[in-house]
């Protein structure tokens, strides 16, 4: 097994190409401190003033300018054509905790495939942050510290069954698939919300203010 890219004990944000503000970086800088792109992401890093620790993917989309700007050292070129940029960087990436800009929101298709990238490295502990949401790869057993009232979806990515405590529509008994049975636009009624699967292919969706509250039970969960 190869050694990975980026290893730290600090959580790492990762830039993606599609668009994130300097509020955005600002807010996943302040919880993973550590910069790292994924091919064209490390443009957008370099606008906003942040120089990347690495940069990992394919390198088909990173600028002839930004190439130059940034240490040859730190380009790590993953030439294969049959994954994203996205499940490069992950898979390169051993730290507690990745938040993810610029996956979500711009194109469909980099969306969908940045949910499906979430559940096949989700012994990564990443969160997707996209302009009004958030989405994550559930672990086994999840406890999360919400308000009454906010939505809470789920959307499976394969065939998964689970309970729950603390929403609204309890999901036992239910079975999700991604052509079936989906659980968007729940809702939270307690302040503590449980949620367990008997298998991995869970994405739980929250609205992005949530982002410590995913954070906390995502550290806790198993």
């Amino acid at each position: 097994m190869k050694s990975p890219i980026v290893q730290t004990a600090l959580g790492v944000t990762l830039a993606g190409g599609g668009p994130f503000s300097a509020r955005d970086l600002a807010l996943a800088l302040a919880r993973a401190p550590v910069p790292v792109a994924a091919d064209g992401g490390a443009d957008r890093l370099l606008k906003l003033g942040v120089m990347p620790e690495a940069v990992i993917g394919d390198m088909d989309s990173l600028s002839t300018a930004g190439r130059s700007r940034i240490p040859v050292t730190r380009q790590h070129v993953v030439a294969e054509q049959v994954t994203t940029d996205f499940d490069k960087a992950l898979r390169s990436i051993a730290a507690p905790l990745v938040l993810a800009l610029g996956f979500a929101g711009a194109r469909l298709d980099h969306g969908l495939a940045a949910m499906a990238t979430l559940i096949v490295r989700a012994e990564t502990r990443c969160i997707l942050i996209g302009p009004k949401d958030l989405a994550f790869a559930a672990p086994p057993r999840l406890e999360l510290d919400l308000v009454p009232g906010e939505p809470l979806s789920l959307f499976p990515m394969a065939t998964v069954t689970g309970q729950s405590e603390g929403l609204e529509w309890p999901i036992a008994g239910l079975r999700f698939a991604p052509n079936g049975l989906i659980g968007t636009s729940n809702r939270v009624v307690a302040r503590r919300v449980v949620l367990a699967f008997d298998s991995p292919g869970m994405v739980v969706i929250l609205p992005r203010r949530r982002l410590d509250a995913a954070i906390r039970a995502l550290r806790a969960g198993s």
